[in-house]
């Protein structure tokens, strides 16, 4: 079953990404000497967030659903019949997203470092992007180059706020070494940074591949987090050309 909220206007269902940011009254976690102090921030957090309460009501694996719904709004990345390849899918909140907007006609092909249960409609891999077999791999199990590329990896935090930056950063370029070798001529590309120094290198090279690249940050990422993605389109190919139409 498709999840109402993956359907819009552009498919004949129902667009509905306008969730209110906050509730009235808040909900509360009671402390209990089993829970630190941070446990219990997070569950207050997920508690009163409105999109992990409506990504249970509308079916979706988590609520990073309503960031590509966002982005996909936007920028219309997610055509039907588009051939999509989802890296970090797990556990397959975006990969509801893109089967469901890529239509019967589509394909998408997601990969992640865990196992993670099947997505109706997605040929769903466990490997490493780091592996120097995986590209082939995904080009295979996708049946020709992809027109849309989605990264939403993350490398576990460890608190230190340069490490963080460098590992999420690291993961980033390899979600742009698929790119190189896998994305077709105007295809689309979306990958998930840390705002940085580093991030602002890799908007430039993408500046120089697609006719418009830029940073977003939709409104289901929270306002407190770093996170921020890089959304580029039309690329340009293999043999880069001037990047004067860039935004």
């Amino acid at each position: 079953m498709v999840p109402p909220l993956a359907r819009d206007k552009r498919r004949g269902g129902k667009s509905k990404t306008g969730i209110r940011a906050s509730r009235a009254a808040k909900t509360a976690v009671k402390s209990t000497k089993r829970r630190s102090v941070s446990s219990r921030q997070w569950l207050t957090r997920q508690i009163n967030d409105p999109y992990v309460a409506e990504a249970q009501t509308s079916g979706y694996r988590s609520r990073a659903a309503f960031k590509l719904i966002q982005l996909d709004d936007k920028y219309r990345l997610l055509k039907a019949g588009a051939r999509v390849i989802d890296l970090g899918a797990a556990p397959g909140g975006w990969t509801q997203v893109a089967v469901a907007r890529a239509g019967s006609a589509g394909r998408v092909v997601a990969l992640d470092l865990v196992e993670f249960d099947t997505v109706p409609g997605a040929i769903c891999l466990m490997g490493d992007i780091h592996a120097s077999e995986i590209h082939s791999q995904l080009q295979n199990e996708l049946g020709g180059p992809a027109d849309l590329i989605l990264s939403d990896m993350a490398a576990p935090a460890v608190g230190h706020a340069k490490t963080d930056h460098l590992r999420v950063m690291a993961l980033a370029e390899a979600a742009h070494d698929c790119v190189r070798s896998l994305l077709v001529e105007k295809g689309s590309f979306v990958v998930k940074v840390l705002q940085g120094g580093a991030d602002r290198k890799l908007l430039t090279a993408l500046k120089s591949e697609f006719r418009h690249a830029r940073h977003v940050k939709p409104p289901a990422s929270r306002s407190d987090s770093r996170e921020i993605y890089l959304v580029a389109t039309g690329f340009r190919g293999c043999e880069n050309s001037s990047n004067d139409d860039n935004e």
